[in-house]
């Protein structure tokens, strides 16, 4: 009989080659392809049926296909089937990376690239894991002078993990690769709710700042995963419970640079599973201080203007800029943008507010970017302090806060405190009847808000298509409390507590039981908000 050898890939300096056979052989002999001459021969130190060839020292010469037989009294052996040795890392490793993204829907097709500055003509991909397997693709030449093979993915599934490397060679040399490439692995995004990503520091970030993004969701997700655009990296946190209901980890990035600047999204998966949830809204981070021009910014009627007058903000720059950026201070929404206009060798944009009411009021600062790398912008200008007048009773500073709008825009009457809203009031309103909110109490002018927050069993079974949609998204802005939300026509302003207080305390959590359907537990949130009564048309301070 033929004797069997291990197939075997050597990735190390030495390797020992096993032969096995049945009992009475006398000498074992071991070829090499290519080789005219017997690469060697042992003879087993006594009776047995097994010998071993050593390689001490792997050279590229090594690599190659080899055979090995043996010999009895009676004649010799058929060969053994051949066994290749691969000799890995003469040559530098190629890079490894996903086509659009790392980050794949649930039966999603992606490319992977194998790319490499060597001229290699030959690469292959190989899939770790308990599915192992490998293929090989031609090489083909890039503009910029580096060959690649482009590698078709998918349909990819979560039900196991999808990691990969790549290897570069030469078609005269099969057996002598490069070092692998980096592991890559695959992001498998489902269809469960999205958490939410947010940073402190709000999406205009100052060089050499310390930066961390915050990936949060009620769901209760175990560990989250952040990604960004164009990116390679899929860094992964577990999650932790700053209060009950709520899940989230923090992605620290340390100082800011340029390559902070662009979009991130952050994904929530629970245990050992493979696949995550669906991703969440894109968080645009934009980095200041990389363009040495600082923009100048001005107001056209002067900085004090009346409620429901127009307002033009004029951002105005000596150096090229290709976009003008527009921020307020302590909004949690992205800076307004314009393409700018070259006058009298000037560049400028113009903001137009219209009409003014009590929210446009703050502190206002432009930017100036190039479409080379949108994401980089100049130095802030000055900050311009825009007024509001005319408003009864004392200004307050603007704040970041939550702007519900729901279409209704009857002022309510000032109500003794702890006097609640009569029901038919909230069923007038379409955005609260949607929410199904409970109970709505007054105290001067704080509210109490008690919203029902259904389980997700629940919420896919009574709301539907945009009600749901819209349900979800508010309540992943409401837990950032960070969000605006606009629906129907302007009418109310809601911010947190008032100065003193905690900006953006988080909501609190109560459980209920639903009384049309006593198995299910009704998740509710409260939370205290201040309203701002100067926003109503007709509004008094209260």
């Amino acid at each position: 009989m033929a004797p069997a050898l291990p197939t075997l890939l050597c990735l190390g300096l030495s390797v020992g080659l096993r032969t096995q056979v049945q009992a009475g052989a006398q000498e074992f002999h071991l070829d090499k392809e290519g080789n005219p001459d017997l690469w060697d021969r042992q003879k087993p130190p006594g009776p047995g049926d097994k010998a071993r060839f050593s390689i001490h020292y792997m050279r590229d010469d090594h690599a190659g296909s080899y055979r090995c037989y043996y010999g009895t009294r009676t004649g010799w052996s058929e060969r053994s089937d051949p066994l290749q040795l691969v000799v890995t890392g003469p040559y530098g490793k190629p890079s490894l990376s996903a086509l659009p993204s790392p980050v794949v829907m649930s039966g999603g097709n992606v490319t992977l690239q194998c790319a490499s500055s060597q001229g290699f003509n030959r690469f292959l991909l190989t899939k770790e894991g308990e599915d192992e397997s490998s293929r090989t693709l031609d090489g083909q030449q890039t503009p910029d002078g580096q060959t690649q093979a482009l590698f078709p993915v998918g349909p990819v599934t979560p039900g196991h993990r999808w990691t990969f490397r790549c290897y570069g060679f030469y078609r005269h040399t099969p057996r002598v690769w490069s070092a692998p490439s980096d592991p890559l692995e695959l992001l498998v995004s489902g269809l469960s709710w999205k958490p939410s990503l947010l940073t402190p520091q709000g999406p205009v970030i100052t060089s050499g700042q310390n930066l961390t993004l915050q990936c949060h969701s009620d769901v209760g997700y175990t560990r989250f995963a952040l990604s960004k655009e164009g990116g390679q990296d899929l860094p992964q946190h577990p999650g932790w419970r700053p209060q009950g209901g709520l899940s989230q980890a923090d992605f620290p990035l340390g100082r800011v640079g340029t390559i902070h600047g662009g979009q991130y999204r952050c994904y929530g998966g629970h245990g050992l599973s493979s696949e995550w949830s669906a991703p969440s809204e894109p968080l645009e981070l934009l980095v200041a201080g990389w363009l040495r021009d600082s923009p100048s910014l001005s107001v056209q009627l002067g900085p004090s203007v009346a409620p429901g007058e127009n307002v033009t903000l004029l951002c105005q720059s000596g150096e090229r800029t290709d976009t003008f950026l527009l921020s307020k201070e302590g909004a949690a929404h992205r800076p307004l943008r314009l393409r700018s206009q070259s006058q009298d060798g000037r560049y400028q944009a113009e903001f137009s507010l219209s009409p003014v009411t009590s929210a446009h009021g703050g502190t206002y600062r432009c930017y100036g970017s190039l479409s080379t790398d949108p994401y980089l912008l100049s130095q802030p200008s000055e900050p311009l302090a825009l007024v509001v007048s005319g408003l009864e009773g004392p200004q307050r500073s603007p704040r970041r806060g939550l702007e519900l709008s729901t279409g209704a825009l009857h002022r309510p009457e000032h109500r003794s405190p702890g006097h609640e809203l009569p029901a038919r009031e909230l069923q007038e309103e379409p955005l609260l009847r949607m929410l199904g909110l409970a109970k709505v109490s007054t105290e001067g002018r704080h509210l109490k808000v008690v919203k029902p927050i259904y389980d997700k069993h629940t919420v896919n079974t009574v709301l539907k298509g945009n009600k749901r949609k819209a349900f979800l998204e508010l309540w992943d802005k409401t837990v950032a409390c960070q969000a605006r939300l606009s629906m129907d026509s302007p009418g109310r302003f809601f911010t947190p507590e008032p100065p003193g207080e905690p900006e953006c305390s988080l909501p609190s959590l109560r459980f209920s039981h639903s009384k049309t359907a006593p198995d299910t537990c009704l998740l509710f949130l409260v939370f205290p908000v201040y309203v701002d009564y100067q926003g109503f048309p007709g509004g008094t301070s209260g």
